[in-house]
């Protein structure tokens, strides 16, 4: 394919992210800060007081703190600038980051189920009170640290990681203040260990979204929010253009997408001006912030990259 037979335009605009993910670092550092005290304070008092649920929580509140880190360390490092090396800088590792949080959380719930199982076969005292009050200062904990995330959770999947676990948290200390009041009132022990249960398959189900979300990313799937149907009828109707081939859609970070498409256009270059409000629909009508367009002008030349094994 020589340079005589095509023209190749590459229109990559890099401004005015509509996705672009806000400063999340305010969050990230109160939230690691509160949750890794009271981490310290449950599971002491797990111990003493024999409630399984407690530790329980602790283990998962732990694995917790470990994912805000990661999510922190990969949103700083998506903010860095790009280098030679790094063309795309480092706005990948905010996906590795939420494939790295989901299996954290995987590794959390295997080791509290083992102990749960052991604790349903040999049940042992559990004392109520002090389990409801550690249970109930959790609640307050993950809530506020929850709602540090909130506005972030929809534009940015590592940021609805950080959200998740943190409302799991608030769901299962509840959980834990209800199991601590019953077996209080009715002194049965199976009530800790099987509340332990429920705690380990409610974070399973929020886990497995996050496991299958990040994994699609980081196969460089088209993100969930956009259509390839719509962009790819986008494209084949724009003025002058006969045919889209080789269209690629895929995630450069959690909040980032890029595209590159081949367009053939047998009445001749379009101009830069096309290019440009190409670019500018992309981005402000399917969030693609970086795109790349090769403009081909003779349909009888076979592309090299037309052909069945391209898309």
């Amino acid at each position: 394919m020589s340079a005589g037979h095509h023209h190749h335009d590459h229109v990559h605009h890099g401004h005015g992210h509509s996705h672009a993910p806000a400063s999340f670092g305010r969050a990230f550092a109160v939230g690691i800060t509160l949750n890794l005290a009271f981490v310290m304070v449950e599971a002491v008092y797990g111990v003493i007081s024999g409630s399984m649920a407690l530790v329980a929580d602790a283990g998962h509140n732990l694995s917790d703190v470990l994912g805000l880190v990661i999510a922190w360390v990969a949103s700083v490092l998506a903010a860095r600038p790009p280098s030679a090396r790094y063309t795309y800088g480092y706005k990948s590792s905010s996906i590795l980051a939420a494939l790295g949080n989901a299996a954290f959380l995987l590794m959390a719930l295997g080791a509290i189920l083992v102990e749960t199982i052991r604790r349903l076969i040999d049940p042992a005292p559990v004392a109520g009170g002090p389990v409801m009050v550690i249970a109930a200062i959790g609640i307050v904990i993950n809530t506020i640290t929850a709602l540090m995330f909130m506005r972030g959770r929809h534009h940015d999947i590592n940021i609805r990681g950080a959200y998740l676990h943190m409302v799991a948290d608030a769901a299962v200390s509840a959980g834990v203040v209800i199991a601590g009041l019953l077996i209080t009132l009715t002194g049965a022990q199976w009530i800790d260990p099987v509340t332990s249960l429920v705690i380990v398959g409610i974070i399973a189900v929020g886990t497995w979204g996050l496991l299958k979300d990040s994994l699609k990313m980081s196969l460089h799937a088209v993100p969930a929010r956009i259509d390839e149907q719509k962009v790819r009828h986008f494209l084949a109707t724009l003025n002058g253009v006969e045919a889209v081939h080789d269209l690629h859609i895929w995630p450069i970070s959690t909040t980032e997408t890029a595209l590159t498409a081949h367009l053939v256009m047998p009445g001749g270059h379009p101009g830069d001006d096309f290019l440009h409000h190409l670019a500018h629909e992309l981005e402000h009508d399917f969030g693609i912030g970086h795109a790349t367009v090769q403009v081909e002008t003779l349909v009888g030349h076979d592309c090299a990259l037309h052909s069945d094994a391209t898309v």
